[in-house]
């Protein structure tokens, strides 16, 4: 079942290097052009940094194939999950 197959990761426990080298990982698939920002890939990190407090990305880690990557809310619907999902399980 797909629903149990994705974890939502706080991004708070995340150490800062994990976090940033998600972020430009993320800025790099989405095809982000890292000179529209003026700071480059920084300039991208804190902008999606400032969206996961905002709520609007999070992390989330596949069980499946072990791997973390950072998600809207929108594909993490497409996965089936809302967040309340992992605090009903807990």
């Amino acid at each position: 079942m797909s629903g149990d197959r994705f974890i939502e990761v706080p991004y708070r426990m995340l150490p800062g290097e994990t976090l940033d080298a998600l972020l430009e990982a993320f800025v790099t698939r989405q095809g982000y052009d890292t000179t529209d920002t003026g700071e480059g890939m920084r300039g991208w990190v804190a902008q999606l940094k400032a969206q996961l407090e905002r709520g609007e990305l999070l992390i989330a880690h596949d069980l499946q194939t072990e791997t973390t990557e950072v998600m809207t809310l929108a594909q993490w619907r497409a996965f089936g999950r809302d967040l309340a999902d992992d605090e009903e399980e807990g």
